[in-house]
């Protein structure tokens, strides 16, 4: 066997290894998963997330999750937590906790101080007779049959599961609520992602240059139209109404149409009845249509009356496409 074979066999080994454990979490998930769902829905406070070590790293992934998909959540470590980061935890939060073992020293001296208070405690854990499991109002299964690591030792397995159950309890609590698109943009204003769910037309086009001409000017005029506002494109405009467009395509099939341009005017090469939309859609569908039609730029309107141009760099530029 060659070292790449060696080398995809292995990799094809851990990704078996851990699909395998991923699936058999259904089979774990009980009663508690819905209490501590339920749990969560009714608190008036957050949802403390702490762990140690690797566990810890996937508390923080989860925190992260749980607020971008509406659920207040912070993370606290499970070391710094007994050394006066327990004041984290308010009267009304619910604390996950996260361990594979559920016996580590950090976690036996945290969860009686958890205790104390009258926070609900989810324990997710890989040991449902562990310290933590034993003093968790509800236990969240994360057991796995064997490590990826070849020396069984390595968090990796263990980790993914963990981190799949944190996705699971993301999603429904996120169905649960009625958290919708609208919502989601709201907490991802910035990026691709958010701007796909809150960018509009009217945003693009407003940063736009505006060409446009009448149905009676001139050839020579059409044409500078074109080339100062450099979006390849000119509206023709007649009582503030868009009745064509003249592309850069156009100019080209003019030149090959006539041997004499003197005399022509924006009437005489304009495509009528030109591909317009409303400047209040979302730009995202702005692109779907361009990719239906095969065209790079949309006439945006307003109430039928002409706004400007969205163009298919704009939406690259955007991160959108």
């Amino acid at each position: 066997m060659s070292n790449t074979d060696a080398i995809i066999a292995l990799a094809k080994k851990t990704i078996n290894l851990e699909s395998k454990a991923i699936g058999n979490l259904t089979s774990l998930l009980n009663s508690d998963f819905a209490s501590a769902i339920n749990t969560i829905i009714d608190s008036k406070g957050r949802v403390i997330v702490t762990g140690i070590g690797k566990s810890a790293i996937i508390a923080n992934k989860i925190v992260a999750t749980f607020n971008s998909t509406g659920t207040p959540a912070i993370f606290m470590h499970a070391a710094d937590a007994i050394h006066g980061d327990l004041g984290t935890i308010q009267d009304n939060d619910v604390v996950i906790c996260i361990s594979k073992s559920g016996n580590t020293p950090e976690i036996k001296v945290l969860v009686p101080l958890i205790k104390r208070g009258n926070n609900k405690l989810i324990g997710m854990t890989g040991n449902t007779d562990s310290f933590l499991a034993k003093q968790a109002d509800f236990i969240l299964n994360t057991y796995v049959e064997k490590e990826a690591c070849p020396n069984n030792l390595a968090p990796t397995t263990s980790t993914t599961a963990q981190l799949v159950m944190g996705d699971a309890l993301a999603t429904c609590l996120l169905e649960l609520k009625g958290f919708s698109s609208t919502d989601f943009a709201k907490y991802h204003p910035g990026g691709a992602l958010g701007k796909r769910l809150y960018l509009r037309v009217a945003d693009i086009a407003n940063k736009n240059e505006k060409p446009q001409v009448s149905a009676d000017s001139d050839v020579k005029e059409v044409i500078v139209e074109i080339s100062e506002k450099m979006l390849g494109v000119t509206a023709v405009i007649e009582n503030s109404k868009v009745v064509g467009i003249v592309t850069d395509g156009d100019i080209r099939r003019m030149l090959n149409k006539y041997d004499n341009i003197k005399g022509l005017t924006a009437k005489d090469i304009m495509s009528a009845n030109p591909k317009t939309i409303e400047t209040d859609v979302l730009a995202v569908k702005a692109l779907q249509e361009m990719q239906n039609r095969g065209i790079s730029q949309l006439l945006a309107i307003k109430d039928n009356t002409y706004q400007g141009i969205v163009h298919l760099h704009n939406l690259i530029n955007e991160g959108i496409l």
